[in-house]
């Protein structure tokens, strides 16, 4: 019971740590590379139809005021 508990840990925490590096693989060995940018604010399609995320509409509603 306890080694098949171990070994299940010990393959979740590989998978994990495999998927961490995985989606982080940019950021983390390229010289001077970043987490890609998706904040809706910044795709150009979103801009021309005038679609903007929530945190930048509270931000205009309040300058508003």
């Amino acid at each position: 019971m306890m080694k098949s508990l171990i070994i299940t840990l010990s393959v979740t925490f590989v998978l994990l740590l495999a998927g961490v590096l995985a989606m982080g693989f940019r950021a983390i060995f390229v010289k001077g590379g970043s987490f890609p940018n998706i904040h809706i604010g910044s795709n150009k399609e979103m801009r021309k139809r005038g679609i903007t995320c929530a945190s930048s509409q509270d931000r205009e509603a309040r300058a508003k005021k």
